[in-house]
């Protein structure tokens, strides 16, 4: 059986995060007394010099390093359990988090979030916006319950959604519609390319064809209004473009090869086993009405 108890390495965490034993009894609502017997009958156990006292503030040692580094997975764990414990005792989640990639159709998800507000009206949901590998870090990290990301990191499982079509937009006055025929990659290579910056830490290549100015951002709607601008060309999802192409406002690129894209998503779970009634809900909504989103959407 383990010497050492959970608490014991909660307190220490919480020494060492908030620099000292007064400090860390107000965190964690003991009194100080209590967060140093902990501590002490910790170092006691283990038979380790893990905090050292430098005037009124505890610093690791070298082994109190290594161990306090070890223990964050235990720590870790321990929440991971709980949580489960939590979900299956309440049933229904009181907080959701997801990530969305921001080229997944709008009007889908605002279909897909009225009808789990009709559902579950009381859980709460935070949505994060991301770019290419962004949606795909935030899974790796444990942030999200569910993602809908362009790429399923090993060791997940990912529904595929649908495939989304992007097509090369400009300015119906843009120097390349000036050239009346079709386009090559050189013609392209000429001009000012508006490129999405991958939200992730990867950074993945967004789809710059290597052109002698490129301008990156952040958002889709940016580069949607710095085309419709004249000050770039650029690949975007036909839902998001469509409307402008029809108005006049934009015009697609006629290329010679490479034109037309498809960019697939997929829908990703976090942990399966920590997935409560309103998750799954959700992510069957998400999927559902990805899938019945067509090419040109009403």
């Amino acid at each position: 059986m383990p010497k050492s108890t959970l608490e014991q390495w909660r307190m220490l965490h919480a020494v060492v995060a908030h620099g000292g034993f007064a400090q860390a009894a107000e965190v964690v609502h003991k009194s100080q007394s209590t967060v140093h017997h902990a501590v002490h009958k910790l170092e006691e156990m283990l038979g380790v010099q893990i905090l050292q006292v430098q005037g009124r503030k505890a610093t690791l040692t070298e082994a109190g390093k290594l161990l306090l580094r070890r223990s964050e997975n235990l720590l870790q764990q321990a929440e991971q359990l709980e949580s489960v414990a939590s979900g299956l005792a309440q049933g229904i989640e009181a907080h959701i988090q997801i990530a969305v990639e921001i080229i997944y159709p709008q009007e889908a998800l605002y279909c897909a979030l009225a009808e789990f507000s009709e559902q579950y009206p009381n859980t709460r949901i935070e949505i994060i916006e991301t770019v290419l590998s962004g949606a795909e870090d935030l899974l790796k990290q444990g942030v999200c319950d569910l993602v809908i990301t362009p790429f399923v990191p090993q060791g997940f499982i990912g529904d595929l959604i649908t495939n989304i079509p992007f097509t090369p937009v400009a300015n119906p006055e843009h120097p390349l519609h000036q050239l009346n025929r079709t386009l090559n990659k050189e013609d392209l290579a000429r001009h000012r390319q508006i490129v999405i910056r991958d939200s992730g830490a990867v950074r993945r290549n967004s789809g710059w064809l290597g052109a002698e100015q490129r301008w990156t951002v952040t958002h889709m709607s940016t580069s949607v209004n710095m085309v419709k601008r004249g000050l770039g060309f650029t690949w975007l999802p036909v839902s998001w473009v469509d409307a402008d192409i029809q108005s006049g406002a934009l015009k697609a690129l006629p290329l010679q090869e490479g034109g037309d894209r498809e960019v697939p998503l997929y829908l990703v779970y976090g942990d399966m086993d920590r997935q409560g009634p309103a998750t799954l809900y959700l992510g069957n909504q998400l999927l559902r009405r990805g899938r019945e989103w067509t090419r040109f959407p009403e």
